[in-house]
């Protein structure tokens, strides 16, 4: 029985990180498909630039919330996991919000399209092991700050976090989360990455257009959603 707990709670968190509240509030507020302005991703940075700042804080707060809660949710049956095959503590929470962050960027109620997940990645850091999580996040923050360059702060922060984690002491569960989430938040990046390299990455407070009238800037990872759309 305890396995199946385990399984439906795993169900629950992607259930909970594929609710689309950057999708939904944009259609809401401005009556179109996010996925079709900017970068065509439905996170926290795009939304700003779509629907202006308060919508871009209250998706970006619903995001980690979204994290939290699927490792909270694990969390509060801990012991139950301890009589697992293998048990190791957070071992479930870990993979709870693995299972979150993929369905942000993977969401059954968007045809498996999404975000990037680095701020549903927040939560659920914050909801396993706070001080790490918040380590991660004054970095992301600062980098914000001096360079406006949102995927840029993600992308350095992801790659910290792991170091964070493991400084602090987190169980090993923790840090192998952190890893994993490292890599997936990257992998959701690169076609940012390549426009950092290529220095046509937009700064926090750009204006958005429709793909169809996208910047250059914007047309490689506008592609990118459409072709995984199809």
């Amino acid at each position: 029985m305890t396995v199946g707990y385990a399984i439906g709670i795993l169900l629950v968190a992607y259930i909970l990180g594929s609710i689309p509240t950057g999708f939904w509030l944009v259609k809401a507020l401005k009556g179109v498909d996010i996925r079709t302005i900017g970068s065509g991703s439905t996170g926290a940075t795009n939304v700003l630039r779509a629907a202006g700042k308060e919508a871009g804080v209250f998706v970006l707060v619903a995001d980690v919330f979204k994290g939290y809660v699927a490792v909270a949710l694990a969390g509060c049956l801990e012991s139950t996991w301890s009589s697992l095959p293998f048990a190791q503590p957070y071992m479930i929470p870990a993979f709870a919000g693995l299972f979150a962050i993929i369905g942000h960027s993977r969401s059954i109620f968007l045809k498996f399209t999404g975000g990037k997940s680095a701020a549903t990645t927040l939560g659920a850091l914050l909801g396993m092991q706070a001080v790490g999580g918040l380590l991660t996040f004054g970095t992301w923050i600062l980098l914000v700050a001096t360079t406006k360059l949102v995927s840029l702060a993600s992308i350095i922060a992801a790659i910290s976090c792991p170091i964070w984690m493991y400084l602090v002491q987190s169980p090993p569960a923790v840090v192998a989360f952190s890893m994993a989430a490292c890599v997936f938040v990257i992998v959701r990046h690169r076609a940012n990455i390549t426009r950092l390299l290529n220095g046509t990455e937009p700064k926090i407070g750009s204006k958005s257009k429709t793909a169809a009238g996208a910047p250059d800037d914007a047309q490689p990872e506008a592609t990118e959603h459409k072709q995984e759309s199809t």
